[in-house]
């Protein structure tokens, strides 16, 4: 177990550490994180809003808040990866499980918002599987 993990954005202009106390691990099938990650869910850890320390490109980072609903999103500027924000609540920092760099101790503990799941995603849970590119 490693007490504290690190991760970046996919250009690695924005970097951070967390330490390895997550109080959940959900994958949410909503609409909305749909239209924010353009796949079928997000996947997203939550964690106590002082757990970050900021190691580089903190101000590349971008966030948007959703003027009426309750949710939010941050963003490398340069490449637009999803990176760690805080709740439009401040109750929780939200760190997508993609932009870790090892796996955390917790594993994810629930799909929520199952009703609003892509039309498409149980049939590309059963598409055949590739190392790379099909040919």
């Amino acid at each position: 177990m490693e007490d504290n993990l690190t991760g970046e954005c996919l250009c690695g202009t924005v970097k951070f550490s967390v330490e390895n106390r997550f109080k959940a691990f959900y994958q949410c099938h909503c609409k909305q994180c749909q239209q924010l990650t353009g796949s079928a869910f997000a996947s997203n850890l939550f964690t106590d809003p002082d757990n970050i320390e900021w190691l580089s490109g903190r101000d590349s980072v971008a966030n948007y808040e959703h003027p009426s609903r309750e949710f939010s999103k941050s963003f490398c500027k340069v490449c637009g990866s999803a990176v760690p924000f805080i709740n439009k609540t401040k109750t929780s920092l939200i760190v997508p499980a993609g932009s870790l760099n090892k796996l955390p101790d917790i594993q994810p503990q629930a799909n929520i918002f199952t009703a609003e799941e892509a039309c498409w995603l149980k049939q590309g849970l059963q598409a055949d599987n590739f190392n790379g590119f099909p040919e």
